[in-house]
């Protein structure tokens, strides 16, 4: 098995898509590409663009963890490993970074593994689930397109959504991280009932919208359970999200946040719309749903076992 390579393209994800909370995510076209490389013995990781010189290069990077871990799962011990991790995704910033790096490694021990002949993405959703906490934002990234994930028997389960041609996603991250950790620490134990049968109806909705009528996405995106709660910790996102919504904008808070969403049409006017509301200091990535999710890509000669 000694220089057996593969190269795994996962996507950013954006998940709850607003009332959809913890159970909607959506795939967009911003990449990191993960190459792992068995080795005759031991463990090199070298990481370039986003998170370059921060990132840790050894055992406790998030990808090698998780590919250790899919490991343990296939019975199967590679002599070493090199992995070569080439990102785009913004980290910290509600994009799915973590959940990324989840599925690239598991992803990469199934491709590798010689006992395996075809990947089982159910059973790589539910270890990918297990290692990231849960499943919104896995999901979409391993599947593509937009998903409903949810949890049966403490297993993970997920159903793809046939989107509508032309909804083009625009993301907005400010300078500012968050961590998802703090951010859940915000939530309260309780909500009205009021505000939970609100929010019920708007997911319904937004299912309908995303497939069959996107001119309902502002009223589908509307949440009372969780972007408010949230607005200590990133006061500037929920300022430029009031802003965004009032112009007719169906945006919503990215993941955790602080980052934002749009589903925007696919008219250039729709996007100069958000642009021209965006602040100085913020980035708008305008981009499109990945329809792919976690795919293996084409051998490349920097990817090798030395």
């Amino acid at each position: 098995m000694a220089g057996s390579t593969v190269r795994v393209r996962v996507p950013a994800t954006s998940a709850n898509l607003g009332p959809a909370f913890d159970c909607a995510g959506i795939a967009l076209t911003l990449h990191d590409v993960v190459g792992f490389a068995v080795a005759d013995s031991g463990l090199t990781v070298e990481v370039s663009g986003v998170g370059a010189g921060e990132l840790p290069t050894d055992g406790s990077h998030l990808v090698v963890r998780a590919f250790r871990a899919a490991c343990d799962v296939l019975g199967w011990s590679p002599p070493g490993l090199r992995v070569v991790a080439e990102n785009g995704i913004p980290q910290g910033r509600g994009m799915g970074s973590s959940a990324a790096a989840v599925v690239a490694g598991v992803v990469g021990a199934f491709e590798l593994c010689p006992d395996v002949d075809v990947r089982d993405d159910g059973a790589v959703l539910r270890l990918a689930t297990e290692l990231e906490g849960h499943p919104d934002n896995v999901a979409p990234c391993l599947l593509g397109g937009a998903t409903l994930s949810w949890m049966t028997g403490g297993a993970a389960r997920a159903a793809r959504l046939a989107v509508l041609p032309g909804l083009r996603p625009v993301v907005l991250v400010p300078e500012a991280t968050l961590s998802t950790h703090l951010a859940r620490g915000l939530l309260p134990d309780a909500v009205p009932h009021t505000d939970a049968a609100t929010t019920a109806g708007r997911a319904a909705l937004l299912v309908h919208a995303l497939t069959r009528e996107p001119g309902l996405l502002l009223e589908a995106t509307e949440d009372r359970l969780h972007q408010r709660q949230r607005a200590a910790a990133m006061p500037g996102s929920l300022d430029l999200l009031d802003r965004l919504r009032a112009a007719g904008h169906p945006a919503v808070v990215s993941g955790a946040g602080p980052s934002l969403l749009v589903l925007a049409g696919g008219d250039e006017d729709a996007v100069s719309g958000v642009s021209s509301l965006t602040p100085e200091g913020w980035c708008l990535y305008p981009l499109e749903v990945d329809p792919d999710g976690a795919c293996v890509l084409p051998a490349a000669p920097g990817v090798s076992s030395r």
